[in-house]
């Protein structure tokens, strides 16, 4: 019999895999130095300097972080319901895990360079070290990890001409490069990333410490009831107040000044990897309080349930309107015009997700993760009175 869902976890999801949708923007359509810098590419007008300051304050590693922050808490459901079983909790887990990071690897080389399935796919195997950690063990050795990111951020800081071509305005003929490699046919697609960007265990060394740091505030979320909606409401709304209106303003200032040096690669390093590890989880905790005050079923629920599909979905949808084995606009968008997409996109991903869950068990992703970790065919069709009942 399949376990009741977490109807608070569903609706966190999906809150936050739209919210990834407009961080991921950038990645899709600019080159990769754009991402961080509108001084790279994308335009800037006084219109898409704001829609970068916005997407930084409100958005980047943010959204992100509730990611990391639910997975961790979705793992330990996963290895705590399957031991009340008597099934072996820890080797599901890492069978979960393996599978993933095929489909991460599948995702990073073959569709996209900003996966981040392959990266929670190994950061999961480590946090399964900390499955039967007590809550205040979690938190310790959480904030030991944003020290780690921390100690990250400075030594990429201290990298010199690399910080310049990653995060500063890329030469030219980089330029030259990437465009002309990403608006052609899916073949050099593939040769640009597999040369070019960094693999998975790349990022594992470069990201693993604050997104560990972030399934273990998930693990110790789902321990305590913070995550599940088990607290008082007026104890949320304490939180969301009290973290959202400390951290983001600090986030305007650090944009103000990142703009006041015109984009400065190592000021965007600072903004990004330095000041932004320890405050980030204080804001990712305000962002899940606000939505856990107003958490129902509904079409949000429906999209985190399906978040995977969502997830790969977009990034299928946006290669293919971007990249050259489409419609060719990558690098052709401003940045502020970037984000007229996300209405439709938002619809999409809030329309399709209740239809489909009405007449299947699971998103399409989700399945095919499921028959892959299981090793066979697992029945996907809802039946009639399964049907009836929704």
């Amino acid at each position: 019999m399949t376990a009741p869902r977490i109807v608070a976890l569903d609706f966190l999801r999906g809150a936050a895999v739209l919210g990834i949708l407009v961080a991921n923007l950038p990645g899709f359509a600019l080159p990769v130095a754009a991402y961080f810098s509108p001084a790279a590419w994308g335009g800037q007008t006084p219109t898409d300097i704001a829609a970068w300051a916005i997407t930084y304050v409100l958005v980047e590693g943010k959204m992100r972080g509730l990611f990391a922050t639910l997975f961790g808490a979705s793992m330990l459901l996963v290895i705590d319901r399957a031991d009340a079983c008597g099934r072996n909790g820890a080797a599901l887990h890492l069978r979960r895990m393996a599978t993933l990071f095929a489909i991460g690897c599948a995702h990073l080389y073959c569709v996209w360079s900003g996966d981040i399935l392959s990266l929670y796919a190994l950061v999961g195997c480590v946090a399964l070290l900390f499955s039967a950690a007590p809550l205040r063990l979690l938190l310790f050795a959480a904030t030991t990890c944003l020290l780690l990111a921390l100690a990250n951020g400075l030594a990429i800081a201290g990298l010199g001409s690399v910080v310049e071509r990653v995060f500063g305005r890329s030469t030219p003929a980089d330029l030259t490069r990437e465009i002309a490699a990403l608006r052609g046919g899916w073949q050099s697609n593939v040769a640009w990333r597999w040369h070019e960007e960094a693999g998975p265990f790349t990022a594992f060394l470069a990201n693993g410490p604050e997104t560990l740091a972030y399934m273990l505030f998930g693990m110790a979320g789902l321990r305590s009831g913070f995550l599940t909606g088990a607290w008082p409401r007026c104890r949320y709304a304490l939180i969301a107040a009290s973290t959202l209106l400390t951290t983001l303003p600090v986030f305007a200032l650090v944009a103000a000044h990142t703009i006041a040096r015109d984009f400065d690669a190592h000021t965007i390093v600072v903004a990004s990897f330095v000041a932004a590890p320890l405050l980030r989880p204080v804001t990712v905790a305000g962002y899940a309080a606000l939505l856990l005050l107003v958490a129902r079923e509904g079409r949000l629920a429906a999209a985190g349930r399906v978040a995977l599909s969502n997830y790969l979905g977009c990034s299928i949808a946006l290669t293919a309107l971007f990249y050259g084995w489409g419609a060719g606009q990558f690098a052709r968008w401003d940045r502020a015009s970037l984000y007229l997409l996300l209405p439709p996109f938002w619809v999409a991903m809030l329309v399709w997700p209740r239809w489909w869950l009405a007449r299947f068990t699971q998103g399409p992703a989700e399945w095919l993760w499921r028959c892959a970790v299981r090793g066979k065919w697992i029945t996907l069709r809802r039946s009639f009175c399964e049907r009836d009942a929704k």
